[in-house]
């Protein structure tokens, strides 16, 4: 709880700093990263997946993947396969409750205090469906999907066949509103979740300051799976992450700081070994950014 306390007390320093998602997210400050494709890291990506025998089911649709090497932020390299197939992907969307709530917070919608905090660490670090849906209704449901498909961000755009998508809570009842393109409830694609990581990075989703509290958020992994379990054997790395499981549908994703490097990375899975897949392509890929010298 001393956690909590201290990111209460940060929220209330930064309230009149805090600016509005729509001045902190500038789609006109920079290319956007779908125009950032790097092909050694591509060749790099795709190696990685051949050489842990996976090739056939990237080829099949049941891998999406995402890497974008974001050590130098003026500078990001791309690489992704299936990035743009827009698939189930469990609690990974509720990084999309996680932002409305802040954006909430940055116009002054909802408060940040101890109690509101808490709730939301549960949701991101734990995973926990009941604080979802109670941060999800704090945040309005049709008020997120607004946000969601915003210009500003455009984390769900048509035009790159979805993104992030929350059209259901995390409870028992029925979707109300799935989305437009592929009628899924919790939905995905690897380069919008990428996106995700990289708008948060360069705080063009909310202001700095709610971006360090979101970051907060999205620190200290409390379930020790996929890319958190792949990433064990390279100390010093920092994760900000969110991950989710259901039946068949296994996700992970996160931003990544090693040293002076850093990256985000996404897996979207359908298969019974889709959580062990994740697992085995997280150290390559992390050493595909970080000299293994180093």
């Amino acid at each position: 709880m001393n956690l909590l306390r201290h990111l209460a007390s940060l929220c209330t320093a930064f309230a009149l700093a805090a600016s509005t998602w729509a001045v902190a997210a500038d789609p006109g400050a920079a290319r956007d990263l779908d125009d950032r494709p790097d092909p050694a890291l591509q060749r790099g990506l795709e190696n990685v997946v051949r050489d842990l025998g996976l090739a056939a089911e990237v080829e099949a649709g049941h891998l999406s993947l995402a890497l974008v090497d974001i050590s130098r932020a003026d500078a990001p390299r791309l690489a992704m396969l299936n990035g743009n197939a827009m698939v189930y992907a469990a609690s990974l969307p509720k990084i999309a409750i996680l932002l409305g709530a802040f954006v909430e917070a940055g116009r002054g919608r909802l408060p940040l205090d101890a109690a509101h905090l808490g709730e939301i660490t549960k949701m991101i670090r734990f995973s926990s469906n009941e604080a979802a849906t109670r941060v999800l209704d704090w945040v309005g449901r049709e008020r997120l999907l607004d946000i969601l498909a915003s210009p500003a961000i455009a984390l769900y755009d048509a035009k790159r066949n979805g993104g992030l998508w929350v059209g259901k809570s995390y409870g028992h009842e029925s979707a109300y509103h799935p989305d437009p393109l592929h009628h899924l409830s919790h939905g995905a694609t690897a380069f919008q979740v990428a996106r995700f990581y990289w708008l948060l990075d360069n705080n063009r989703l909310v202001s700095p300051e709610l971006s360090t509290l979101m970051k907060q958020a999205l620190s200290q992994p409390g379930i020790h799976h996929k890319f958190v379990k792949g990433l064990e054997g390279r100390p010093g790395v920092e994760m900000y992450r969110k991950s989710g499981t259901w039946q068949d549908f296994h996700a992970d994703s996160a931003l990544v700081e090693d040293g002076s490097y850093k990256f985000v990375i996404v897996g979207l899975a359908h298969h019974r070994e889709g959580g062990e897949w994740l697992v085995r392509l997280a150290e390559p890929l992390h050493d595909l950014i970080v000299p293994r010298s180093e």
